[in-house]
């Protein structure tokens, strides 16, 4: 039996996940936004699911949070990075604060939780850490070039720690879904404000189209 860190099991790949491996007879440590969550987590199965409050984006808190589950339930084996969210925009219409915001979440979060757990696996020479990019992190897309460009950046941490931590014997795998039904072009989603006409052309079908096909995705 393993036990695995999730960030963001309160739906989506998170907590699919999550249900698949208890169901497996894994132990699984979450990550919620709230109490409501976090106690309905709990209640997936006695003894092997741990729900916990955090906010990838605050670092202090990360760490925090890591030692006192090292602590209360054990070595974690394996990290899962999944905690993020979209972001629908021209580049030219995305603000700055929009931007920081989508990489507080996608990059500098998941950087952050894996900085916080590695010194667990690496004074045990073993562990796995997986974190979720996306098909987006490989190619681009009109419309979500803030989004794409956070996922291609957490591509190159994922090559780069891979290499760093192989020596310690903690594995590195990405995670790239296409395609799928979570919540990502739903509630997940964040979508600008459109400020610059010449844009709708091109922008307005695509933003349509992934809308409608929210929930219908072959995934």
């Amino acid at each position: 039996m393993k036990t695995w860190f999730i960030t963001g099991v309160s739906s989506g790949f998170g907590r699919a996940l999550a249900e698949t491996l208890i169901s497996r007879g894994e132990r699984v440590v979450g990550t919620l936004r709230n109490e409501e969550q976090r106690v309905e987590f709990n209640k997936l199965s006695d003894g092997k699911s741990f729900g916990y409050l955090l906010d990838v984006r605050n670092h202090d808190d990360v760490g925090r949070v890591v030692a006192q589950i090292e602590e209360e339930v054990g070595a974690i084996d394996v990290l899962v990075n999944n905690a993020g969210y979209g972001y629908e925009g021209s580049v030219e219409e995305a603000t700055p604060e929009a931007v920081r915001a989508q990489f507080d979440v996608n990059l500098f979060g998941a950087i952050s939780v894996l900085q916080a757990v590695l010194p667990f696996m690496r004074k045990r020479r073993a562990g796995h850490i997986l974190n979720v990019t996306s098909m987006g992190g490989l190619m681009t897309f009109p419309g979500v070039g803030v989004y794409n460009a956070s996922k291609f950046a957490l591509e190159g941490i994922n090559e780069a720690l891979a290499s760093e931590v192989k020596q310690f014997g903690i594995k590195v795998t990405a995670i790239e879904p296409g395609a799928f039904r979570t919540d990502w072009a739903g509630r997940s989603m964040t979508r600008a404000s459109r400020t610059i006409d010449e844009y709708e052309a091109l922008l307005a079908p695509i933003s349509a189209t992934r809308a409608a096909r929210s929930g219908k995705q072959p995934g």
